[in-house]
């Protein structure tokens, strides 16, 4: 069961939809038209149409947002992640190829050091939704470091997918991280980030398809561009058999 995934890497232009929107479709009218490449489902990063932005007015997504990514999807015939604000909370929304939401995670960890938990709410629980029947685990960003949010779904788990805007100078911290997810709970991680800056950033890149066993298929690096690779749900369930981690997990409480 195979599944072909698309990362879309690039410059977010600082609080400009109508400019990153243009951007978004040109990278995929240019990758996907007149092409035999196939993917059945694209990745954005974090803030995908202003950039790590606590403008409410820039940042919250509107009607005619919903429409372009439902219309790209329409159109390319595939599933689409893509981040935003929604009712004050930033959100990673998931559509079909029919351009409706099949998925719409509030991200639950708020990056406190810079002061996004005083801007905006956090959510309250992880959810799991399906792709092709792989079932995948979205989370935001800052969610990356705390591994007890993918530890109990371990489980019911197949992709770990992670939309972040994340900065170059903790990019060492990005790889470990994204692949520790992979290897610990023996699933895939899709860790899909931006490349250049904004007013107080510069962002690595260095979005990634990571294994069950924890190699590495796809690293962006810091290029931008459509990025695919194929995965297939048989390397999920040769690792868990192979070497079985997930069975002694324990639920531990503290005096």
């Amino acid at each position: 069961m195979a599944l072909n995934i698309g990362i879309l890497q690039f410059d977010i232009i600082w609080e400009n939809k109508d400019a990153n929107k243009k951007k978004i479709k040109e990278y995929l009218d240019a990758a996907l038209t007149n092409s035999d490449k196939k993917i059945d489902w694209l990745i954005l990063p974090e803030y995908s149409l202003t950039g790590f932005s606590f403008d409410k007015n820039k940042t919250e997504l509107t009607q005619s947002d919903y429409d372009f990514f439902a219309e790209l999807a329409q159109k390319y015939s595939v599933y689409i992640s893509y981040s935003g604000i929604i009712n004050n909370a930033n959100n990673l929304i998931t559509i079909n190829a029919n351009g409706n939401v099949i998925s719409n995670y509030s991200k639950i960890h708020l990056f406190s050091y810079a002061g996004e938990d005083k801007i905006y709410n956090a959510g309250a629980q992880p959810e799991i939704f399906e792709i092709e029947n792989f079932k995948i685990l979205p989370a935001i960003c800052y969610d990356l470091r705390f591994s007890y949010l993918f530890w109990d779904n371990a489980e019911n788990t197949d992709i770990i997918l992670i939309a972040a805007n994340w900065p170059d100078i903790r990019s060492h911290h990005w790889k470990i991280l994204a692949q520790s997810r992979a290897i610990e709970n023996q699933c895939f991680v899709c860790a899909v980030n931006r490349i250049g800056a904004d007013p107080k950033n510069k962002y690595c890149g260095d979005s990634m398809i990571i294994a069950p066993n924890g190699d590495i298929i796809l690293n962006s690096e810091n290029a931008d561009g459509l990025f695919t690779a194929t995965i297939n749900k048989n390397d999920i369930i040769f690792t868990r058999e192979k070497f079985p981690v997930l069975k002694d997990r324990k639920k531990i409480k503290y005096k």
